[in-house]
């Protein structure tokens, strides 16, 4: 079975991409996900050689293994809730210094098709980029669709978000 029959060829794609973007700047990548619950890893790990660029992934979809294993405060969580920047950039951190990487991505966000709320709709999606020695950028996006959907797109959002990081 190739990867293309089980992941979207965009991703793949762009997964490539970075790929040969990382390789160039001689650098690793790590992820922790949540929403997306491993569709970057598995994207990333579909390319042959990404072990090159590529060191490894979290899927932290419950609040104790964000704490547990990324090593994300209990306090942020209570006060900011899993879906905010700021737990999407201490994700990242912590994915940045378990995996002494050079750039982690981080992705916390609301697929649904429940869950949300007023504040924070489904759709709703954090991201955060880290870098060693460089500031964490984070953002939040609104994504459309159902919850295939929004998994895909913010998978795709936090790919692209590499280059700018």
């Amino acid at each position: 079975m190739s990867a293309e029959t089980v992941l979207p060829a965009p991703l793949v794609a762009l997964a490539a991409e970075i790929g040969r973007y990382l390789q160039q700047q001689q650098q690793v990548l790590a992820c922790a996900e949540s929403c997306t619950g491993g569709l970057v890893a598995s994207a990333l790990t579909a390319i042959a050689g990404s072990s090159a660029w590529f060191s490894c992934g979290w899927v932290t979809y419950a609040n104790a293994a964000k704490t547990r294993q990324l090593h994300v405060p209990e306090a942020l969580l209570d006060e900011q809730g899993a879906v905010s920047e700021a737990v999407a950039r201490a994700m990242a951190e912590g994915a940045l210094r378990q995996a002494d990487a050079d750039v982690a991505l981080a992705i916390s966000g609301i697929a649904g098709p429940g869950g949300g709320t007023a504040q924070k709709p489904v759709g709703t999606v954090c991201f955060a980029w880290a870098r060693k020695a460089a500031a964490t950028r984070s953002e939040t996006c609104h994504f459309a669709g159902g919850r295939d959907a929004v998994r895909l797109a913010a998978a795709l959002h936090a790919l692209q978000g590499v280059r700018v990081a």
